[in-house]
């Protein structure tokens, strides 16, 4: 009977890859090395079949490389683009994601963060409405959009600067009647500084403007009686809309054009987030493009960092505007 071939070792990895054995050591632990060595490593480990004991790995250190990432659902497409790049930063730290859809439930995400520390994961990434929540000291906790204390890092895109360039963009284009449009949570957030962003910037550009604010549960046809209400004789009052997220500016132009006002020759609309059609194509709609891949670096810098009370509190990443066919230009 022939011997079972043993399976591969650390060394047998580092001399496939041409490296030194404390190098396979910190790709396998997700610590820091050079690009070039780390795709030697992963490609040694591949051809080889090398299996790493986590277990090992996990009782000697105390870590599971398994960061826990809680959102609300992947139907919304920014959240999914998030829980991809998330990922991906995961992957590129050879650590896992344990991914928790809350649904919006408030008890869920307490639930999921219970749950995450029995597991023993490294540390939560979280995207919360609970109003109540309390962030557990035991564990690294980073948020996304929304401040809880100096200790807990928010990760989030320049919104203020955002509704800022989204009025800006809307003067340039040829707009002197305006409107804000959002469906938000009740929530004081990070996203809530959307209409702060565009209210300062009109204020500036001596444009004038309307606030049209849902809270989380009233009906859409409230949006619907806002619109016609500036309606008259077939002539729409505004010239330009700037809308919280894209998914509602797509929701928002389907009745507009129900009710025969053209965009955008008769009204242009700029949204917030960045979508793309089918993930990766043109945006739906005009739009002020969040840095997801920037801000999913960052949450999981964040929550892998060794020195968590160094990091500022407000991590606050950079936007910037893209046509999407709902503006003239």
């Amino acid at each position: 009977m022939q011997k079972e071939k043993n399976a591969p070792t650390m060394a047998d990895v580092a001399r496939e890859a041409g490296v030194a054995l404390g190098t396979v050591s910190r790709v396998v632990n997700g610590q820091q090395v050079g690009e070039e060595f780390r795709i030697k490593v992963e490609e040694a480990i591949r051809k080889l079949g090398y299996q790493y004991n986590s277990s090992g790995r996990t009782l000697r250190t105390g870590n599971t490389n398994t960061i826990a990432f809680i959102i609300p659902n992947t139907i919304n497409p920014y959240f999914a683009l998030l829980v991809h790049h998330i990922n991906r930063a995961l992957e590129k730290r050879n650590c896992k994601m344990l991914l928790c859809f809350s649904e919006y439930d408030t008890n869920r995400e307490i639930e999921y963060i219970q749950m995450a520390r029995q597991n023993q994961v490294d540390g939560i990434i979280a995207l919360t409405y609970n109003p109540n929540l309390t962030i557990p000291a035991d564990v690294p906790f980073v948020t996304i959009d929304r401040f809880f204390s100096t200790s807990v890092p928010c990760i989030a895109s320049d919104n203020f600067g955002g509704g800022w360039l989204a009025a800006h963009k809307l003067k340039e284009f040829g707009c002197a009647n305006v409107a804000f449009m959002r469906v938000a949570s009740s929530l004081t957030n990070e996203p809530s500084k959307r209409k702060d962003g565009f209210v300062s910037a009109c204020v500036e550009l001596g444009m004038p403007f309307e606030i049209m604010a849902l809270e989380d549960g009233q009906p859409f046809s409230e949006i619907e009686t806002f619109l016609r209400s500036h309606l008259k004789e077939g002539k729409f009052a505004f010239e330009g809309l700037f809308i919280g997220t894209d998914s509602l500016a797509w929701e928002v132009i389907r009745l507009l054009r129900s009710m025969n006002i053209r965009v955008p020759e008769d009204v242009q609309v700029i949204g917030f987030d960045g979508i793309r059609m089918f993930g990766d194509q043109e945006p739906i709609v005009s739009t002020i493009v969040q840095p997801v891949q920037e801000i999913a670096e960052a949450c999981v810098s964040t929550v892998l960092s060794k020195h968590l009370s160094n990091v500022p509190s407000l991590i606050c990443l950079p936007v910037q505007y893209a046509y999407g066919g709902t503006t003239k230009e």
